[in-house]
């Protein structure tokens, strides 16, 4: 509200034939003390805003400084040289060269010779307060710029290259170098463009809006354009390559091929539920009487039951397969969005027919697997057969002799009773197979700790503790000896149920039975109500054994007969028949749907594409063929060789006397010459950094000298001056020596 700042810009636009076609950002000067209702960091602030705007390469910087302040202290060139450190985009202005005081000049500062920049200083001479105050117009002001250079003895040799006319020159020279470097790139853009839109101006001229016959080579061109990307896009081609995701054809080939497979692996292997099955089929199967022989009936109810499950991974792939039809068509219905109502109904059309084939192909897939239950076949030549499943079954138990024990299973456990004085309980890599349980370091198997035989070993549950959040089970010798060194149990932990769970199926299969005794103090865990632990005498599990092996062998045939069956169904009742739809009938079904005239009738925002696409089109090829002609006619100017500029670096450490303050030779008062060590400065120094007065220039019968500062042995330094101005020039300092305004600010030309 009083004097904050803002870093959105305003914008004020100027036209008119006398000036250049230049962007001019005015930005604020860096303010010390906040005032009004600025914020604390204030300068800070202000720093990061121009920075924003400077930092922009192609931008020239007019680093603006009055020529009656110390120029070593200009904020504007030090923030210039940190965005600019080679100089090629910065350029200095010398204002206020009318107010300096008598027998001083900017003459080494304008002949870039006292402290130096790339591209060197221009003055100017604005008007003044009572200048805008009297209506003083710009040509007026110009033509009296133009007066004041011609007319001083330090400035008339290079009046030529003084004054806002000159300034303006050099800033149009700069701006012709900079569309001469940008040209190669901009035509190579612009011929780009003119390439991307080429096919489809292409199509626009052959557009005749007059002829009758248009909207039906429409309906046929865009029907027969849908039929071939349908099917490029089911069968494969390489014109249309989505390289972000899998789609069409390459989608479902995975649905087949990786997605379905997994499916039917998924639901295959539960080990504890398949084997409680078998033992309860068994028991139903053999009644009240003890079965001497396994029975081959409940092969059969099992595996019809395994076979029945098959029906939902089955399912499941028509409709994923569906699902990509119907993106498929989505896809491919964006090149008729020329016309949005062609566009719906042949989605709704196609899309309608693939469902009707979905319910064709499921039908179909539940007749397949019905067909499988209807009939078991144990003559198939791949079926191991009964004797072959019995054989199998006492291999588990004992292995061949001079091959390696078959590996049951393999995981990480943690032995929960081991080692508690050593830091707790501790997790290595088991191996289980048909004679031990061993364990190792790691899953390298490299360095093994113990390997426990199998023999007189059964498996207990442990309640888990309040303080564990594992679930327990132990391991014990039913001869009551040691299991592993002086513990009678191992207790092995998991990290869920679950996995507990899986292990004791494993031990089952390995011989290792659940303790009868436990089985009366465990209290039913399964939400069926069903006890997890059930009779296993050793013959009961040699037939449960045998019945998992034939399941076994039959299911892998089942599985291998539906993994290629159900692609092929689905193949020929959907995606063939699909295809066959599209090109033969399709377009009957459009022509049935609705009248030709409203199918084809087009969109608004086509007609305004259209128009635009058409006068783009003839825009890029003016601009190419502007672009010739001033890649011709422009000639660019080298940039001016590097200069010593340290200066700027040591400015803030040790700011060296003004260089706007050189005195010209008076009676009596010869010139004086540059202190060495510290650069060019004038034998009277300017006030201090802090002060915004400008320098006094020597006169007889001037104040005594004050004693150097603080011991440093520096040269005497001159109060400043009181605030008595003349009324025709601005107030340029307080009575107490600080500025009454922000340090000048830099201006950018943007490019």
């Amino acid at each position: 509200m009083n004097k904050g700042i803002s870093s959105v810009p305003i914008n004020l636009r100027i036209y008119s034939p006398h000036v250049l076609s230049l962007t001019l950002i005015d930005l604020p000067g860096i303010t010390k003390v906040p005032v009004g209702d600025q914020p604390p960091d204030i300068e800070q602030q202000i720093r990061d805003m121009i920075m924003q705007f400077i930092s922009r390469e192609n931008c020239l910087i007019l680093a603006v400084t009055p020529a009656n302040t110390d120029l070593a202290n200009s904020d504007a060139l030090k923030l210039a040289k940190e965005v600019d450190p080679q100089g090629l985009r910065t350029i200095g202005v010398i204002t206020k060269l009318d107010l300096m005081d008598e027998g001083t000049d900017a003459r080494e500062v304008l002949e870039n010779k006292l402290l130096p920049l790339r591209r060197g200083y221009i003055g100017v001479v604005n008007r003044s307060q009572k200048d805008i105050d009297g209506k003083k117009d710009i040509k007026a002001a110009l033509l009296a710029e133009r007066k004041f250079f011609l007319s001083h003895p330090s400035y008339r040799h290079m009046a030529d290259r003084m004054g806002t006319p000159y300034l303006q020159k050099v800033l149009n020279q700069q701006l012709t170098n900079h569309i001469r470097d940008t040209l190669p790139a901009f035509r190579s853009k612009l011929q780009s463009q003119l390439l991307s839109i080429e096919h489809e101006v292409e199509v626009y001229k052959n557009f005749r809006p007059e002829d009758p016959t248009r909207k039906t080579k429409a309906l046929l061109q865009m029907v027969q354009q849908f039929s071939v990307d349908f099917e490029k896009r089911i069968e494969g081609s390489g014109d249309q390559v989505d390289t972000l995701e899998l789609s069409g054809g390459a989608k479902i080939n995975r649905i087949f091929h990786e997605r379905f497979p997994f499916e039917l692996v998924k639901m295959e292997f539960n080990e504890k539920e398949l084997r409680r099955e078998i033992s309860y089929a068994i028991k139903n199967i053999h009644g009240i009487r003890t079965g001497l022989f396994t029975p081959d009936m409940a092969f059969e109810a099992i595996v019809k039951k395994q076979i029945v499950k098959l029906k939902g991974p089955c399912l499941k792939s028509v409709d994923l397969v569906m699902q990509e039809l119907i993106n498929t068509v989505k896809k491919c219905t964006k090149k008729l969005a020329t016309y949005p109502r062609l566009c719906e109904e042949t989605e709704r059309i196609v899309a309608g027919y693939i469902r009707e084939r979905e319910e064709k192909t499921k039908d179909q897939m539940l007749l397949l697997i019905d067909i499988q239950v209807s009939y078991i076949n144990t003559n198939h030549e791949d079926f191991i057969g009964f004797a072959n499943a019995q054989q199998r079954s006492s291999q588990v138990n004992k292995s061949a002799v001079g091959n390696q024990p078959q590996v049951i299973r393999k995981g990480w456990l943690t032995i929960n009773n081991i080692g508690i004085m050593k830091g707790g309980s501790k997790e290595y890599w088991f191996v289980l197979t048909a004679e031990s349980l061993s364990w190792y370091k790691d899953d390298e198997e490299k360095e093994k700790k113990y390997m426990l035989p199998l023999d007189n070993l059964k498996v207990r549950d442990v309640e888990k503790s309040f303080m564990s959040s594992k679930h327990i089970f132990a391991l014990f010798n039913t001869e009551q000896r040691n299991v592993y060194k002086d513990y009678r149990f191992l207790e092995l932990a998991c990290d869920s149920q679950e996995e507990v769970d899986s292990w004791k199926a494993s031990l089952l299969r390995a011989g290792v039975y659940p303790d009868k005794s436990s089985g009366s103090n465990k209290t039913e865990t399964e939400e069926n109500g069903q006890a997890d632990n059930f009779s296993m005498d050793p013959q009961l599990e040699r037939q449960v054994e045998t019945i998992r092996n034939l399941v076994d062998s039959y299911m892998s045939i089942i599985n291998k007969c539906i993994r290629d069956l159900i692609p092929k169904t689905i193949m020929h009742l959907m995606i063939n028949n699909v295809k066959e739809f599209i090109n033969a009938e399709l377009l009957a079904h459009l022509y049935s749907s609705e009248d030709q005239n409203t199918l084809m009738e087009e969109s608004a925002e086509q007609a305004q594409r259209r128009d635009e696409t058409l006068c783009m089109y003839q825009a890029l090829q003016e601009a190419l063929a502007i672009i010739g002609d001033i890649s011709t006619s422009t000639v660019s100017t080298p940039a001016p060789p590097p200069v010593d500029d340290s200066w700027l670096q040591q400015a803030r450490r040790s700011p060296p006397p003004s260089p706007s303050t050189p005195r010209r030779p008076t009676l009596n008062n010869p010139p004086t010459r540059p202190l060495s060590g510290r650069g060019p400065a004038p034998a009277i120094p300017s006030p201090g950094p802090q002060s915004g007065a400008p320098p006094v220039p020597f006169r007889p019968g001037a104040l005594p000298p004050f004693p150097s500062a603080e011991g440093h042995g520096g040269p005497p330094q001159v109060p400043s001056r009181p605030s008595r101005a003349p009324p025709s020039v601005p107030r340029r300092a307080d009575a107490d020596g600080s500025s009454s305004r922000p340090d000048s600010p830099p201006l950018l030309l943007d490019l």
